[in-house]
């Protein structure tokens, strides 16, 4: 892309740049917010800085959140239905700020749709640059699920695209076998984190800017196993930075629509001979729409964060076909196929509803990044920080989480910070709440219930890689916040022990919830599985947060 000058709301030290020509200081951010929608929230104040040595390890600078999807297909997926046009527009609908077209890999998206869709990608970032568009790829990891890719923008996002997809994709090399009897797992297993390594070495050399990748709907099939997680992560941190901690298909469980056995994230199947066979049977369902790896309480996503590492979760619409929509897929030209088009015919509107599940990108998933300037390095660096949240519904205007020692002054450490104390240190958990102040999309004015600190302890890297559980992680304080509106403060207080740990936040509507999935002594009110066909996504609406982790002192 072309330098582009910098509007004359942007602070004047931010310099232009081909890969974040919309820099901007968070300053003008706050002050141009209402340009960027109803989703844009942003955290209180913070209190001003103490004097040197008061404010240990707590002073992290306030933040606007930028709401977004990393997960959206269009007719350049071989399986969805959209223009990309269709996409963008039902995006700005519903006010995201920023989303990743992470197109499903195949020989046609490689050879032709990838260029394609990157000549529409620029037309539409420079008419509309402060929609933050990306390019990226739905990878199919070598003997597991699938990953989103995406690179920041700049001359070889393309390039770096393609180029992986055809050396590393499981489908294209025929590399998906990953049961634990299978010969081939051992190869594709270590393909898997050579392709991850690869991809940060392609930001090591600045080849690329900036590159992330989130695992898509790690449950869904029961084939990405405890070890393999840690060892995508442990192949690169820095780019392997997370999970989906609900999938998209939201849709899935409307009562009557798609079927008497429909899952919403369309969490439908059982153990296949690629599955790893430590997951139970209950694994493979959503609760309260999210991922049996986060909703489990000392589950999966605890094991990973027990081990003083951050894994951050989002959630998206992974849109192919939109509930209740009246467009079918066009019908192909003699001798077109999608290998030597790279792209489906435009869809053509009927007056019939179509089969799908899907929400619109920001229609019901919304991922909340909190930035310090608005851009797609921005966004990118957010989510490295962990600096998210999470939630369903429009079930919060806002969300804002600070941690620091109760003597001390300054705003203290957000959300993917670490707060250093000491043990016995008295600490204040600061959790600043907007509550929804107009219907969601739906037409029902969400309302918050209940807000839930959920505690593990940190206990360094696991001895046993596919080990999936946080013996020590449990819901450890409730607030109950039925009726109360606008923008509170719930002040909790903790305590630190001899050993590490992190916090991190949970809530909910109170429609449903039951004992969580390991009991009702570790969660006495969690997320719980809907009856097939009876999982109508708008009253069963949650938030979730990313952690905070706190290092004590002399601990390990």
């Amino acid at each position: 892309m072309p330098e582009q000058q910098l509007p004359d709301w942007a602070d004047p030290f931010v310099p232009p740049t081909a890969l974040d020509p919309q820099g901007v200081s968070r300053r003008q951010l706050m002050r141009r917010a209402g340009l960027f929608g109803a989703a844009f929230a942003v955290g209180p104040l913070a209190a001003p800085a103490a004097a040197s040595g008061r404010h240990l390890g707590g002073n992290d600078p306030r933040l606007a959140y930028l709401v977004g999807d990393h997960h959206v297909h269009s007719v350049y997926s071989h399986d969805a239905k959209y223009t990309f046009d269709q996409i963008a527009q039902g995006a700005a609908d519903y006010g995201l700020d920023w989303m990743v077209f992470n197109e499903h890999s195949n020989f046609g998206h490689a050879q032709y749709g990838a260029k394609m869709e990157h000549e529409e990608i620029l037309k539409a970032r420079a008419a509309n640059p402060r929609q933050l568009i990306f390019q990226g790829l739905e990878w199919y990891i070598p003997g597991a699920e699938h990953c989103t890719i995406f690179a920041a923008p700049g001359p070889h996002e393309v390039d770096l695209l393609t180029r992986f997809e055809l050396a590393y994709d499981g489908k294209l090399l025929n590399y998906t076998a990953g049961g634990p009897n299978h010969p081939d797992t051992p190869r594709n297993e270590a393909h898997a984190v050579k392709a991850i390594k690869w991809l940060a070495e392609q930001r090591r050399t600045g080849y690329v800017d900036d590159v992330l990748v989130f695992a898509n709907h790690p449950s869904r099939l029961g084939i990405d196993s405890p070890h393999e997680m840690r060892g995508w992560r442990d192949a690169a941190p820095e780019i392997m930075v997370g999970m989906e901690g609900a999938p998209g298909a939201q849709g899935g469980g409307i009562p009557g629509w798609r079927g008497p056995t429909s899952i919403r994230g369309e969490y439908e199947n059982k153990p296949s001979e690629n599955s790893w066979p430590g997951y139970p049977a209950d694994g493979y369902l959503t609760y309260g729409g999210f991922d049996w790896m986060t909703a489990t309480v000392g589950g999966m996503w605890d094991a990973m964060l027990a081990e003083g590492k951050l894994f951050t979760i989002t959630t998206n619409s992974d849109v192919h076909r939109v509930v209740f929509d009246t467009w079918k897929n066009g019908d192909w030209l003699p001798g077109q196929t999608f290998d030597n088009t790279g792209r489906l015919p435009d869809p053509v509107n009927t007056t019939e509803p179509q089969p799908g599940g899907d929400f619109w990108p920001g229609q019901f998933s919304r991922t909340h990044v909190g930035v310090t300037r608005y851009g797609y390095r921005s966004v990118m660096a957010g989510l490295r920080a962990g600096r998210v949240w999470l939630d369903h519904g429009h079930l919060l205007d806002g969300l804002d989480v600070r941690l620091k020692r109760s003597r001390d002054f300054g705003p203290g450490v957000t959300l993917g910070g670490r707060l250093r104390v000491r043990p016995g240190d008295k600490l204040t958990l600061n959790v600043t709440v907007t509550t929804a102040s107009r219907p969601n999309p739906h037409d029902i004015l969400p309302e918050l219930a209940h807000v839930d600190v959920i505690r593990g302890a940190v206990r360094g890297p696991a001895a046993d890689r596919d080990d999936w559980r946080a013996p020590d992680t449990k819901v450890v304080h409730t607030a109950d916040v039925s009726g109360r509106k606008g923008t509170y403060t719930l002040r909790i207080p903790l305590v630190a022990g001899e050993e590490s740990f992190y916090v991190r936040l949970r809530g909910s509507d109170g429609n449903r919830h039951g004992a969580g999935y390991l009991g009702a002594s570790i969660d006495p009110h969690g997320p719980i599985a809907h009856e097939p066909g009876n999982g109508d996504p708008w009253i069963d609406t949650w938030f979730y947060s990313n952690p905070v982790f706190v290092e004590v002192a002399g601990s390990h």
